[in-house]
């Protein structure tokens, strides 16, 4: 059961792209939960040059089966011209939790 389950980080500008992003991927039954982390504070190189931002996280629960349909939605309501979209499997979980994960996906 746990290797369908997976963990999405998103990075967001803002509380208005988080929340959003968040409704529209737990409206849809493509995520089970999102928990959505304030004021990270991030470094990277963008474009020849470091920057630094404060962003959001968005931690996702999900499924392996609905990957393109998530990263999908994700790109095309993120504001950024490369978003952050990095998707982990499950390799253990409280099974009353994974099971709770797909029931909310159906």
């Amino acid at each position: 059961m746990s290797s369908r389950a997976w963990v999405v980080f998103v990075a967001s500008p803002n509380r208005a792209t988080s929340d959003r992003l968040a409704k529209l991927l737990v409206g849809r039954k493509l995520a089970a939960c999102v928990n959505i982390l304030p004021s990270v504070r991030s470094l990277y190189w963008w474009k020849g040059k470091m920057e630094r931002a404060r962003e959001e996280l968005l931690v996702i629960k999900s499924r392996k089966s609905h990957w393109p349909q998530l990263s999908k939605a994700i790109r095309e309501h993120h504001p950024y011209e490369v978003c952050e979209i990095l998707a982990l499997p499950v390799a253990q979980g409280d099974p009353d939790y994974l099971k709770w994960i797909g029931r909310s996906l159906r």
